[in-house]
């Protein structure tokens, strides 16, 4: 068995981590390898023996399963290692809330045991896949929890064309626009007043950010809909970021998100869904009067 781990290195209490991890698969017939910034990390430190642990170089490697050990945005760049590789991917979580890396730093053992043992479920999460008409090469043009289209000064707000499967749907006033996945549901969209979806739904998610119109709401759409979009700003320019990473475009540049191809693959415990994250760690629908 082969075992690709990411982490955050600006925490060093994730050399403990790492030491426990290695302890653990060292008594199984298993290879760990470790993402190449990670692995400089830990072997600067000498806090962990490397040997026999493979160094991860230029995203070429081929694993069983992935670790991410640290919050949810380090569960985004695993995501976005992992790609299309088809590896199932588990998240600890050492960060605050933690959607996507949901299992507790204390109880990392127990989810490790549940791999050797196969005791776990998978989730499929769908991703966004974005083209831009100027032939713009994103690094990886995929989003897990959001794209968010957004004005690249303070100034102005900017607008954005908007059609939905060729229809011209609205024009947005706003300081920008989110398309988010059910995944993404929890995440930024959340915190412009998108609304909370199931991670199973076939849906995505358009959310203005800050909108000139108060009678503008977010939208669900299927997602199989293919989404266009055309900006204009004061600037002549705007940002668009896929899950945090962040391009500056010319505002003759316009976007098409559709859904990907494939899927990334998490691993949950069996005993624990999306409605006990929101519950622990939203405090969704807890009424302090009972």
């Amino acid at each position: 068995m082969r075992i690709a781990v990411f982490g955050n290195t600006y925490r060093t209490e994730i050399l403990t981590h790492i030491q426990v991890l290695l302890n653990f698969f060292n008594q199984f017939n298993t290879t760990i390898l470790l993402e190449e910034e990670l692995y400089n990390f830990v072997g600067e430190s000498k806090f962990c023996n490397l040997d026999g642990v493979e160094k991860i170089v230029n995203n070429d490697f081929e694993a069983d399963y992935a670790l991410s050990i640290g919050g949810d945005g380090t569960f985004l760049n695993t995501a976005a290692h992992i790609g299309n590789k088809n590896i199932p991917v588990l998240g600890i979580n050492t960060g605050r809330l933690g959607f996507l890396a949901d299992i507790p730093a204390e109880n990392m053992l127990q989810a490790f045991e549940a791999i050797m043992t196969s005791n776990y479920r998978i989730e499929l999460r769908s991703l966004l896949f974005v083209e831009a008409s100027d032939g713009t090469n994103f690094d990886y043009p995929y989003a897990l929890n959001e794209v968010s289209v957004l004005k690249q000064d303070s100034s102005s707000m900017i607008s954005i064309n908007t059609h939905l499967n060729g229809e011209a749907i609205h024009t947005y006033q706003a300081d920008g626009l989110l398309v988010a996945t059910p995944t993404g549901s929890t995440a930024y969209s959340m915190s412009v007043g998108g609304p909370l979806v199931v991670p199973q739904a076939q849906n995505f998610i358009l959310s203005p950010v800050a909108s000139h119109s108060l009678n503008v709401r977010p939208l669900i759409v299927p997602d199989d809909w293919i989404i266009e979009l055309d900006v204009k700003s004061r600037s002549h320019c705007y940002q668009v970021s896929l899950d945090g990473r962040t391009v500056i475009l010319n505002e003759k540049t316009k976007l098409k998100i559709t859904k990907a191809n494939f899927s990334i693959k998490i691993i949950k415990q069996l005993n624990h869904t999306f409605f006990d994250n929101l519950k622990s760690k939203l405090m969704w629908g807890m009424d302090k009067r009972n």
